[in-house]
């Protein structure tokens, strides 16, 4: 729908989902962000939307799925990441709060690779979904922890102590060497968002259609009938998805949808 850290679809995206609407369709925004962050997006006309990886569901404007973590869950995850020098970012329904300790480690490693780069690329990342800083969180609900990590090492102990709980979903290395994931409770996820909803709306499961392009988008590519990851998406996610369309800056949500008969 959009590139990674930008709420601005192409607008050949946009003609897709209103041609599929008006051959009766039903189009819905699944996706790992908070409903915050997804709020420019629902202004294009979504039937409905799977917002914090299936933690907060809307059909319509009617909330059908609300499971932000417990009091007791919230903390178990923030000290164990904390003190295996893992950075959190928190998501919230209305808002989100990351450790500035992430930025300090890059500055303090900026001659090392792409650190520099990458640092830019956070703090852009941070002014265009309005993250904000740790010391602003005000203990509100906490629905997902995305994580950044300096090494696979340093996950081994959260791993252990919170899967029976929480299911951590560990990106590829980024291009800077970074290893990125979220921690996303076992009650919910992307795929059983789906199943969710179909079951609210009377529909089968049979009849879904996933579009995806990283690792937290697996469930959902498993739950739905057919699974579409973009050109530029994971390498893993490519090799189990049903199709493969051109990235979304290339038209690739128009071709993809074209090439199912949505359009």
């Amino acid at each position: 729908m959009t590139e990674p850290g930008s709420n601005v679809p192409p607008d050949s995206a946009l003609e897709a989902i209103r041609e599929a609407q008006k051959n009766g369709h039903l189009v819905f925004l699944c996706s790992g962000r908070n409903y915050e962050m997804l709020s420019p997006l629902l202004a294009y006309g979504f039937d409905g939307v799977i917002a914090s990886s299936g933690g907060y569901i809307l059909c319509g404007d009617q909330v059908i799925y609300d499971c932000p973590m417990t009091e007791e869950q919230k903390k178990r995850a923030m000290d164990v990441l904390e003190a295996n020098g893992v950075y959190r970012t928190v998501e919230c329904l209305n808002g989100s709060y990351t450790d500035e300790g992430f930025k300090l480690f890059l500055k303090e490693h900026g001659g090392e690779g792409g650190n520099s780069e990458l640092l830019r690329w956070r703090e852009q990342i941070e002014s265009s979904l309005n993250i904000l800083p740790m010391k602003e969180y005000q203990g509100q609900p906490v629905y997902k922890i995305v994580i950044m990590s300096p090494s696979r090492e340093q996950l081994t102990v959260p791993e252990a102590e919170l899967s029976k709980d929480f299911a951590l979903c560990i990106q590829d290395s980024d291009q800077f060497g970074i290893i990125n994931g979220e921690v996303v409770n076992r009650e919910f996820d992307k795929g059983k968002g789906v199943e969710r909803v179909c079951r609210y709306l009377g529909v089968s499961v049979a009849d879904t259609i996933a579009f995806g392009d990283s690792m937290n988008d697996v469930e959902m590519m498993e739950t739905a009938a057919v699974s579409v990851c973009m050109e530029n998406g994971s390498e893993r996610l490519k090799a189990m998805a049903d199709r493969i369309c051109p990235p979304v800056t290339e038209d690739g949500l128009y071709r993809g949808f074209e090439g199912l008969h949505l359009i």
